[in-house]
């Protein structure tokens, strides 16, 4: 398992913990997901659009794996294209396994089998499994019908996307748990001038905590002008 991990090369974002995720419009998701490890569920299918927070929420749920110690493994697998489907080898020893961006690999046979069984084992052996998408079941080009119907058993639930409003808040939240604060007229000029999308804005904000550390600064408007070059 630990040679898994390693080739893998993963690591889980420390800012993607439930505390730091802005849960207006996905109160079932959030509620469910953390008492995942308390309830009889084995199985749970989540998907949104890019942006929505999906990945937030299943390393989440690792972490929180983490602080019960119980073991998790997080396999995005849109991001390591060059992994194999013997990567799912052994990892029903696992309590819970988190796989994302399913539908990169889907349309493969090897990769579609190889997930097949893993879900088998994982059942079988009482483990839990999560899986990402951008899309619902059946909208995800299974080719495998025993596969779909696996993918169906369980609870599917849709991460919805934030409003610009809420935006606002989400970086307000992000901000206070690193310790700065970033007022209102901040998280909108941002908001306006910089993106919509939350990943792009919550990499701003790294860049913007790592700045205002360097160099003693609050987050205002010229400063964040000068950071991003705005």
């Amino acid at each position: 398992m630990q040679q898994q991990l390693t080739l893998a090369g993963i690591q889980l974002q420390d800012s993607a913990t439930f505390d730091n995720f802005y849960q207006e419009g996905n109160q079932q998701i959030c509620s469910f997901l953390q008492v995942l490890f308390s309830s009889d569920e084995l199985y749970a299918y989540i998907w949104g659009n890019p942006g929505a927070g999906c990945s937030h929420l299943l390393q989440a749920c690792c972490h929180k794996a983490h602080e019960l110690h119980k073991t998790a493994m997080y396999l995005p697998l849109g991001e390591y294209k060059h992994l194999t489907p013997d990567i799912f080898d052994g990892l029903e020893a696992m309590d819970l396994i988190v796989l994302d961006d399913i539908q990169v690999v889907m349309q493969q046979t090897e990769w579609e089998e190889a997930l097949f069984h893993l879900f088998n084992r994982l059942r079988n052996n009482h483990r839990q499994l999560l899986i990402g998408a951008n899309n619902p079941p059946n909208e995800i080009n299974v080719k495998l019908p025993d596969l779909l119907s696996r993918l169906n058993w369980g609870i599917t639930f849709r991460v919805n996307a934030l409003s610009d409003a809420e935006k606002v808040f989400a970086l307000q939240l992000r901000a206070k748990h690193r310790g700065i604060k970033m007022p209102e007229e901040v998280a909108g000029f941002l908001l306006r001038h910089y993106s919509r999308s939350t990943t792009a804005l919550f990499d701003a904000l790294d860049k913007l905590d790592a700045a205002s550390l360097a160099e003693q600064r609050k987050l205002t408007i010229p400063f964040v002008k000068q950071v991003l070059q705005l």
